[in-house]
């Protein structure tokens, strides 16, 4: 049986399926993982996780199903994420994540004031914000000389997987177009003058597209994971991109909401938007483009929340279903980890307005609901402002799992949400891309029969004014307390 590996590495957890040639999962495996956060506006982590955790599952997968035939393998992992490594590709520090690290603000402001945000526009798409991969760089060269002097290399999760698999150093289109400011996207290339100021010692990884072959599995690689050398690897991408894939949400109009540990939205066209408050890309694929965003908590908030309250996740969901819509008058807002799009402030924190004594666990867990659906809504609005033809919503993530969650977000934003057959995610979307890539031509699967459309949830008309309301007093809330927050957050910093 002819059959494909998909392993995505993600904030909390690797993900790895085993998928047959109609799309049908065979085996699934996840390997948990937590990020490190040393310092306020740090999140970080050991890069040779990634590829000892792609060793754990894709040995389990292919016990799981010893008569498979492993044809092709995918790979994916969240982004854009900073890993250096030296001549022997050893990482010469923990990988720096994305947006959800913060901590290089004055590296933003200095490559700003050098570049001019318009040009850093007109170049990368985007002005800088905590995404920027190309800032993180900076700022190991500025604050860790040491490990700069040994850094030769640059790899995000996908990439690493890649290198280890084949030996290959390569890095796809849409990953560097996110290395900030020193990708030239209208031209698909590195921006030498930038490159050469910023990244000079760094050898450059020749450029590919996400599911474009990169090599074939070694004998090296095949002793440890199981997986015949010489079996084909895709360059893969970063995560989210790949999620979308994974339900079809990649074409011209699309709008994916990725449900994790974050949220995150990207939506295709084929011109490049340019708007400050969101992130402007390359796509996936050739000749698209993409605007995205993305909330710096989602799932994390809620985590965070069911640890603080010692509930279990089916009661929580219970008792923020009983509160309703509105949390009995409660309004949060989600930054408690900074915020990326569309405020781009990493000195943003989370606010609970409303308390009394009154309120309990499900109003507050109501209210982290809506908080991230109003976060979304905000995003979509940016978008759509920036102009964004969005025509379809497709939801993604181990976050659809809940039916509530959705229904809030749908309600919040009065957006139909398309929910496909399988939500595991980009793991699977990597599957998919492998099969694609080694299938005979004019055979390439499709994902509408890989995965088809399995729900739509539909907003509730009669709650389109009170979310109205919401929507303007979360707007304003922001307004009013950010200049007091800034002071606290400079004085966790402090701390």
């Amino acid at each position: 049986m002819r059959c494909t590996l998909g392993v995505d590495v993600g904030t909390s957890s690797s993900k790895g399926v085993l998928v047959d040639a109609d799309g049908a999962i065979l085996a699934s495996v996840s390997r948990m993982h937590e990020v490190s956060r040393p310092r306020t506006g740090w999140v970080e982590m050991d890069g040779r996780i990634w590829w000892d955790e792609f060793i754990d599952i894709a040995r389990e997968l292919r016990a799981a199903q010893p008569d498979a035939e492993v044809v092709g393998v995918g790979v994916s992992g969240m982004g854009p994420c900073i890993l250096l490594a030296d001549e022997d590709d050893e990482p010469v520090r923990p990988a720096i994540l994305y947006g959800v690290d913060t901590r290089s603000t004055a590296q933003i402001a200095r490559m700003t004031t050098e570049l001019g945000e318009d040009e850093i526009t007109r170049v990368g798409g985007s002005t800088l914000t905590s995404q920027a991969g190309g800032a993180k760089i900076a700022w190991v060269a500025d604050e860790e000389p040491e490990a700069w002097s040994r850094a030769q290399r640059l790899f995000m999760p996908a990439s690493w997987l890649a290198r280890r698999l084949t030996g290959a150093y390569v890095l796809d289109h849409q990953s560097a177009s996110q290395v900030s400011p020193l990708y030239d996207i209208e031209n698909e290339r590195w921006h030498e003058p930038w490159w050469e100021r910023y990244a000079s010692r760094l050898e450059q990884p020749p450029l590919t597209w996400a599911g474009d072959v990169t090599g074939t599995v070694t004998e090296e690689a095949a002793a440890l994971t199981g997986i015949t050398a010489g079996t084909p690897v895709i360059a893969g991408t970063i995560d989210a991109w790949t999620e979308a894939v994974s339900v079809g949400a990649h074409e011209v109009g699309d709008l994916m909401l990725m449900y994790g540990t974050t949220m995150f939205l990207v939506a295709t066209g084929a011109a490049t938007l340019r708007t400050p408050s969101m992130w402007t890309t390359a796509g996936a694929f050739p000749g698209t483009r993409n605007l995205a965003g993305g909330l710096s908590t989602s799932g994390a908030l809620t985590a965070w929340l069911k640890e603080l309250t010692a509930a279990d996740y089916p009661r929580l969901l219970a008792e923020a279903a009983e509160s309703g819509p509105g949390a009995r008058g409660l309004l949060m807002l989600p930054y408690f980890a900074g915020e990326r799009t569309p405020i781009q402030d990493p000195d943003a924190r989370g606010v609970i307005a409303g308390l009394t004594l009154q309120h309990g666990r499900g109003d507050l867990y109501r209210a982290a609901l809506e908080a991230t659906a109003l976060g979304v809504r905000h995003n979509v609005e940016t978008m759509r402002a920036a102009g964004a033809d969005i025509r379809r919503i497709v939801a993604v993530g181990g976050g659809t799992q809940g039916r509530l969650w959705l229904q809030v977000v749908s309600d919040v934003t009065g957006l139909v949400q398309e929910v496909p057959a399988t939500t595991i995610g980009a793991s699977y979307g990597a599957a998919f891309l492998a099969a694609s890539a080694v299938a005979d031509a004019g055979a390439e699967p499709a994902i509408t029969d890989w995965n088809p459309i399995a729900e739509t949830i539909e907003p509730d008309p009669g709650l389109r004014e009170t979310y109205d309301r919401l929507f303007d007093r979360y707007v304003r809330l922001y307004a009013g307390t950010r200049d007091l927050v800034h002071e606290l957050a400079a004085q966790q910093r402090d701390a």
